[in-house]
């Protein structure tokens, strides 16, 4: 398995974010970078997901819109196109990661067994939780 690493700071390219996002409202729980892959941990607050085990931390409920200090607002995004990476294989599935909080790798981890993401050329991806 190998870790989609992010070229600089990943960028939204889909034309209509804001129809894209999660309910607002929410905090989170620890420092958050941009698109990181996130879940709602049970007290409301928001934590970068992992695939390491088959639990709730393995549940995306959306990625991080921007980098996000823990105790501020943050908007998760879903359903949208991103600049990432370099040298991404077009068509290829991505699963969260099971070694990288909130990152994506190119085959499944133990917690994360559904793709979350999948590449449509050598730079961007199209983020999906659902």
């Amino acid at each position: 398995m190998a870790e989609i690493s992010k070229v600089g700071k990943p960028t939204v390219g889909t034309t209509e974010p804001s129809t894209n996002s999660r309910p607002s409202g929410l905090k989170a729980g620890e420092d958050l970078e941009a698109m990181d892959a996130c879940y709602i941990k049970s007290d409301g607050t928001v934590w970068r997901a992992s695939g390491a085990a088959n639990n709730a931390a393995a549940k995306v409920r959306g990625f991080a819109a921007v980098d996000t200090k823990a105790g501020f607002g943050v908007t998760l995004l879903d359903d949208v196109n991103v600049g990432y990476g370099s040298g991404l294989t077009p068509g290829a599935d991505l699963y969260l990661s099971g070694t990288v909080a909130g990152g994506l790798a190119d085959a499944p981890s133990t917690g994360g067994l559904t793709p979350i993401a999948f590449c449509f050329d050598d730079t961007r991806i199209r983020l999906t939780c659902r």
